[in-house]
């Protein structure tokens, strides 16, 4: 596998960079008494990186699918560049996709399946020899050309699949967990790249993802999703570091959730009861509900030399886990099991926390009052 980034020359970014807006207007599917989709409002602008997060049987995927015109939708509308496409089939919404397992023809050549999609548009052969050439060369595989699905590796069957999606100069691209088959090693490299790929084409992208880390690295807004339904939409550091409900911050990466009551709301902060370890101060954004959790995330927990007055307790360690650059602790605090997760070059020598009680404690902009669901 080659590793320079993936150039951009053989497509037109002034094409794309004009084009690629999607919205989704009241979006409803079921399939007989479920519902797969409910009423889901969603607007993407030219250029943007919107990923999908959820579960598995969250709609994130009938979601994209729908867009693509896989799947038809219940009720609502799917818009493209302000034109609505309901009634369009896929191959006349002018969208790149990849799925997951890349969806290449095992009898064709690596050229010959990106041809097709120059072919499908009554393109001449010449010229869809030429332009899919051209686009496997910037995707990094010229000279294979000629080889079989079989004959490349996931890496580059994947980039056989962008070279195909991005031929013909699409309105937006498709992404449908495409690396999740891919090692961590690849993975990573190729999320580098297709985001690299992304920005210098100004090309719109829906990207489907259950991968927290992935949709963190990669997107410029996350779109939380659970039972169809959007839960939370942001910039990625907006939804990591101020979730609006306790399942929001559990899904997207560890955290620590503490029962509380509100005691007193002043500005941006509230005081808060939170039982056994007595009274905290913390991030407030006004959410209301009838019950209320404070959301630690481990990185924000920090040992502390002395016992706190607020904003902290004191316990045992239970347990240190060595994850390489971070060291992941578990400890029992005030009747609450607490991770905290330190860097392993700030970390002190082994064994000398287990030996007697340990305090820790957060700083209150680092914590967050929550709604607790259900």
């Amino acid at each position: 596998m080659t590793t320079s980034v993936i150039a951009a020359t053989a497509l037109d970014p002034r094409t794309m960079a004009a084009k690629g807006a999607i919205e989704l207007r009241q979006v409803r599917k079921t399939y007989g008494d479920v519902v797969a989709v409910d009423g889901l409002d969603l607007s993407i602008k030219p250029g943007e990186f919107v990923t999908l997060l959820g579960p598995s049987g969250s709609g994130k995927t009938t979601t994209m699918m729908m867009v693509a015109g896989f799947e038809d939708h219940t009720s609502g509308s799917v818009l493209i560049d302000g034109r609505p496409v309901d009634s369009l089939p896929p191959r006349e919404r002018n969208l790149g996709v990849v799925f997951q397992n890349y969806a290449l023809f095992p009898h064709m050549s690596a050229r010959e399946n990106v041809e097709f999609a120059l072919r499908m548009r009554k393109v001449p052969k010449a010229e869809s020899r030429e332009r899919a050439e051209a686009a496997l060369d910037r995707v990094g595989l010229a000279g294979l050309g000629g080889r079989r699905p079989r004959q490349l590796s996931g890496g580059q069957q994947q980039r056989v699949a962008l070279a195909r999606a991005l031929v013909f100069n699409p309105a937006a691209l498709l992404l449908d967990e495409p690396m999740a088959a891919l090692d961590k090693r690849l993975r990573e490299h190729m999320q580098e790249e297709i985001k690299t790929l992304q920005k210098s084409l100004g090309i719109s992208v829906l990207f489907v993802t259950h991968d927290q880390d992935e949709a963190m690295a990669m997107s410029d807004r996350i779109v939380v999703m659970k039972d169809g339904r959007i839960m939370q939409s942001g910039p990625p550091e907006e939804v990591y570091n101020y979730p609006l409900t306790d399942w929001v911050a559990s899904f997207l990466g560890d955290t620590n959730l503490i029962p509380a009551t509100v005691l007193e709301r002043d500005g941006n902060l509230a005081v808060v009861d939170l039982g056994s370890l007595g009274v905290g101060r913390v991030r407030d954004r006004g959410a209301q509900g009838e019950k209320y959790a404070v959301s630690i995330r481990p990185e924000h927990l920090k040992f502390r030399t002395a016992p706190v007055a607020e904003n902290g307790g004191t316990g045992e360690l239970t347990s240190s886990t060595n994850l390489g650059a971070t060291i992941r602790h578990r400890l029992s605090v005030g009747g609450h099991d607490l991770q905290l997760r330190e860097l392993s070059s700030d970390a002190e020598a082994p064994g000398r926390r287990a030996a007697g009680p340990v305090h820790v404690g957060w700083d209150a902009d680092k914590a967050q009052l929550l709604v607790l669901e259900g």
